[in-house]
């Protein structure tokens, strides 16, 4: 299993709402990400907007390959492009980019 942590940076004006629209994700989205191989999955933010994301997959290429295959994916992507910094006009998950681990406990 790999794990990938990435980083973005969400508006600081739309904080509230960006962390109120992740309390209710759409069910659909939930049985997407979990079908095409993400586990673990953990969104963190700062109050500075400073995004980490957190999962854990058997094949990170097949993740990303698999979500962007989806309507779903499609439809939660554009409506939640607005709350990003720094994507020039691209999808919030086309701006990950997986930081390299260095050390993990176990």
């Amino acid at each position: 299993m790999r794990r990938v942590c990435f980083l973005l940076k969400v508006k600081a004006d739309r904080l509230d709402e960006y962390r109120a629209r992740h309390t209710e994700v759409w069910a659909e989205m939930l049985d997407a990400l979990r079908a095409t191989g993400w586990h673990n999955y953990s969104l963190f933010v700062a109050d500075d907007g400073l995004l980490v994301g957190y999962f854990e997959t058997p094949d990170l290429a097949a993740a990303l390959d698999g979500m962007a295959a989806t309507d779903v994916n499609a439809r939660w992507q554009r409506e939640m492009a607005e709350f990003f910094t720094g994507l020039d006009g691209g999808a919030p998950d086309a701006g990950i980019a997986a930081l390299t681990e260095v050390f993990h406990l176990d």
